[in-house]
């Protein structure tokens, strides 16, 4: 009972860390009077703290871990929010859907194209490109041999 208890203080502080850092991304947009938004930014700040170990990954890895297996619940309000706009369940939101369909697949397809490109350009060998000598110590013992 006492670890879960500390387990569950040690997410809230986890997490609390994280909120920090957004916060901190939209006080610093909010500063800069640049419309961009604030918790990318501080997305950004994290991930520039954890590439300096500045912050060790094991601050915040189990409160990433919870925020990251419940992020379904987090998206319940945007979800139900349709229910507002009646019009993008319509013909309007059909289109929508589709283009949003079409281009996914289209960046799937490009994508792949290129890196099948890519991927050929690498193994096919240059014609110029000498291929290396490498000697053997016995062939260089047979070569002092012969001279």
């Amino acid at each position: 009972m006492q670890q879960k208890g500390l387990l569950c203080l040690k997410v809230l502080g986890q997490v609390a860390i994280l909120y920090l850092l957004s916060e901190c991304g939209n006080w610093i947009m909010t500063l800069l009077h640049i419309k961009f938004p604030g918790s990318i930014v501080g997305l950004i700040i994290l991930l520039i703290l954890l590439i300096t170990k500045i912050i060790p990954e094991n601050w915040i890895a189990n409160g990433a871990d919870t925020l990251l297996t419940n992020m379904t619940l987090f998206f319940i309000p945007v979800t139900v929010g349709i229910v507002d706009y009646p019009e993008l369940i319509s013909w309007q939101g059909l289109l929508i859907f589709g283009v949003i369909f079409v281009t996914t697949i289209l960046s799937i397809v490009i994508s792949g194209k290129a890196t099948q490109a890519v991927e050929k350009y690498l193994e096919k060998p240059s014609e110029n490109q000498l291929e290396p000598i490498v000697e053997t110590g016995l062939e260089r013992i047979q070569q002092k041999g012969e001279a």
